[in-house]
C-alpha cells in the first residue's frame, strides 16, 4: 500500500486487530478472500480485547434469540475446540453464580429458565450445602454451577488468529489509521488511510468495521453513510481491583447479574491470580485509571458472598472500557452486525456494541459476517 494519488482496489479491509478484528479477517482469508488489516497502534488487541475478564462465557444471560444468545454458545464451542487444535492455554473451571438471600432465589431461577432457553443444558442449580461443598469459603443461599464456563490467555487466543490469517494470505498493516471516506457515484466505497503521514486511497470491495470503541467514528466519517444507521455509543468503564494472596477459590464466582452489566466478580487466570470486577462507571472519555476510592464499595459487594475477605487485600489492578449502545438503565443492548440491507451500501458492514462476549462469540461473530459478506455479494 503506497500513496501515489491512485486509487488502490483491494479485495476485503477489516478495521481494527482487536480479538474479533482478528477472528473476521481469519475467517475471510480461510474462505479465500485476500484481506488487509488496518490496526492503529503498533500491535493487536490493545483496547477493549486487552482489558477484559478473559472468561470463556457459557452463554447465561443473553435474551432468547439474541445475536449474544447464539453467537455466544456457537462461539464457545468453537473457542475450546480452536483453543485444543491451536495450543493456546486455557481452563474449563467453571463458574457458580450465587444468590445472596432468598430475595435472589427467584433471580437464580429466572437465569436457569433463560440458560436452558439459549441451549446452555449443563448448568446445574445448586442448594446452598452444595454450593459451599464445592467451595467452602463461599457465602450464599443457593447457586447455579455452569461447567462450560472457562478462563483463556487473550493474548495467545489473538496470536494464533493473526497466525492463521496471515498464513492464508492476509496482511496486517500497523499505525495506520482510517481517516474518513465516502461512498461514490456507483455505491462502492473508497476509503482514506494515513500511515506513517503518507495519506493513500483504498477502494475496497468488502469494508468491515471493527473498531471497537472507534466503529461509530469510523462509521460518521464515511461521507453518503445514513447517520441513522449508527446507534449511539455510551463508554462502560469497568475497574478491576486485584488479591493480594491466594483466593480460596477454585471456580469463577459471579453474583446475580446487575444493570449494566454482571456484578463484581471473582475471576482467577491462569496464573493464580484473583481480580474482581469489573464495576460499572459511566464516563465521557477513554481514562483507564483505576480510582484507588472505588475500592470501598468492591470490600461491601465481594463481602456479601466471600465474607472472609482481609482487609487491604485489594489493590487497582486495571479498567476496560465496554462500547456500550443504549443508556445507563436500559435493557442489556444486543450486539449490532449491520450489512447493506440496514444502510444500502454494498459491501461494508459495521459491527456496534461488540462488549461481552465479545471474545467467547469472536469465531462465531467471524463466520456471521464471512456469510454476510458472500450473501451481499450474491444479491450484486
Amino acid at each position: 500500500m503506497h500513496g501515489n494519488g491512485a486509487i488502490e482496489k483491494v479485495d476485503a479491509v477489516v478495521v481494527g486487530a482487536g480479538v474479533v478484528g482478528l477472528a473476521v479477517a481469519r475467517a475471510l482469508a480461510l474462505a479465500g478472500r485476500e484481506t488487509i488489516i488496518l490496526e492503529k497502534e503498533t500491535t493487536i488487541g490493545t483496547g477493549t480485547s486487552s482489558r477484559n475478564s478473559e472468561v470463556i462465557h457459557a452463554g447465561i444471560y443473553y435474551p432468547k434469540g439474541s445475536l449474544k444468545a447464539r453467537l455466544c454458545v456457537a462461539g464457545r464451542k468453537a473457542l475450546y475446540a480452536y483453543c485444543d487444535a491451536h495450543g493456546v492455554p486455557y481452563r474449563r473451571c467453571g463458574k457458580l453464580i450465587v444468590a445472596i438471600g432468598e430475595q435472589q432465589r427467584g433471580t437464580l431461577e429466572r437465569v436457569l429458565a433463560t440458560a436452558r432457553g439459549n441451549g446452555v443444558d449443563d448448568i446445574t442449580p445448586l442448594s446452598r450445602q452444595e454450593a459451599q461443598a464445592l467451595e467452602p469459603a463461599l457465602a450464599c443461599s443457593g447457586a447455579l454451577l455452569s461447567p462450560s464456563t472457562g478462563i483463556l490467555d487473550s493474548h495467545a487466543f489473538m496470536l494464533a488468529l493473526l497466525g492463521d490469517a496471515q498464513e492464508h494470505g492476509a496482511m496486517i498493516a500497523y499505525g495506520s489509521t482510517v481517516a474518513g471516506g465516502r461512498i461514490r457515484d456507483d455505491r462502492s466505497l473508497e476509503i482514506e488511510v494515513v500511515s506513517d503521514g503518507a495519506v493513500m486511497s483504498l477502494a475496497p470491495r468488502l469494508l468491515v468495521n471493527c473498531a471497537g470503541l472507534e466503529a461509530q467514528a469510523i462509521a460518521a466519517s464515511i461521507a453518503g453513510l445514513p447517520a441513522e444507521t449508527i446507534p449511539p455509543l455510551r463508554y462502560a468503564k469497568g475497574n478491576y481491583f486485584q488479591l493480594l494472596g491466594r483466593a480460596p477459590f477454585k471456580h469463577l464466582i459471579y453474583p446475580v447479574p446487575e444493570p449494566g452489566g454482571l456484578g463484581v466478580h471473582i475471576t482467577i487466570d491462569l496464573g493464580g491470580q484473583a481480580k474482581f470486577g469489573p464495576d460499572v462507571e459511566w464516563v465521557e472519555r477513554l481514562d483507564y485509571a483505576v480510582d484507588p476510592a472505588r475500592g470501598e464499595r468492591f470490600y461491601a459487594a465481594i463481602r456479601q458472598y466471600w465474607p472472609g475477605l482481609p482487609n487491604e487485600a485489594l489493590v487497582p489492578g486495571y479498567a476496560g472500557i465496554r462500547p456500550k449502545l443504549l443508556a445507563n438503565g436500559a435493557d442489556a443492548p444486543d450486539f449490532v452486525i449491520q450489512g447493506e440491507e440496514v444502510h444500502g451500501v454494498p459491501g461494508l458492514i459495521n459491527l456496534y456494541g461488540i462488549e461481552s462476549p465479545g471474545l467467547t462469540s469472536s469465531l462465531a461473530i467471524g463466520d456471521c459476517v464471512t456469510q454476510l459478506a458472500d450473501l451481499s455479494a450474491r444479491i450484486r
